[in-house]
C-alpha cells in the first residue's frame, strides 16, 4: 500500500515561514509528478506548486516568489518552503503524487491526509 504523509503545518504570524514535507512510503515502483495543492472552506482545490521527475516546476501566481517547492527522489519526498506568509495563505494543504506502485502496471493519483496552514494577521 502506497501512502502519502504530510507534515510541518501550523500557525504562524503575517511575514513568518513554515516548510511542508510530505513522504511517500510503500512498495512504490516509481514517482512522476509531485506536488501541493490547497483547500479553504466552501472553495475548490487548488494547485499551489508542482514538480516533475526531471525538476521541472510550476507555480500558482499567488505564491511566485515566495514559496519553493523541491523534492528528494532518493527519499521520495517533496518539499515546500513558504516564505512571506499573508492570511489569503491559510488552507489545509494536500500532498499529491502521480506513482506507480511496483505491484500494478499503471499509475496512479495519491493524495496525504492534507496539513492546516494558518497566518494569522
Amino acid at each position: 500500500q502506497v501512502q502519502l504523509v504530510e507534515s510541518g503545518g501550523g500557525l504562524v504570524q503575517t511575514g513568518g515561514s513554515l516548510r511542508l514535507s510530505c513522504a511517500a512510503s510503500g512498495i512504490i515502483f516509481s514517482i512522476n509528478d509531485m506536488g501541493w495543492y490547497r483547500q479553504v472552506p466552501g472553495k475548490q482545490r487548488e494547485l499551489v506548486a508542482a514538480i516533475t521527475s526531471g525538476g521541472n516546476i510550476n507555480y500558482a501566481d499567488s505564491v511566485k516568489g515566495r514559496f519553493t517547492i523541491s523534492r528528494d527522489n532518493a527519499k521520495n519526498t517533496v518539499y515546500l518552503q513558504m516564505n512571506s506568509l499573508e492570511p489569503e495563505d491559510t488552507a489545509v494543504y494536500y500532498c499529491n503524487a502521480d506513482i506507480r506502485p511496483s505491484w500494478k502496471n499503471v499509475n496512479y493519483q495519491y493524495w496525504g491526509r492534507g496539513t492546516q496552514v494558518t497566518v494569522s494577521s
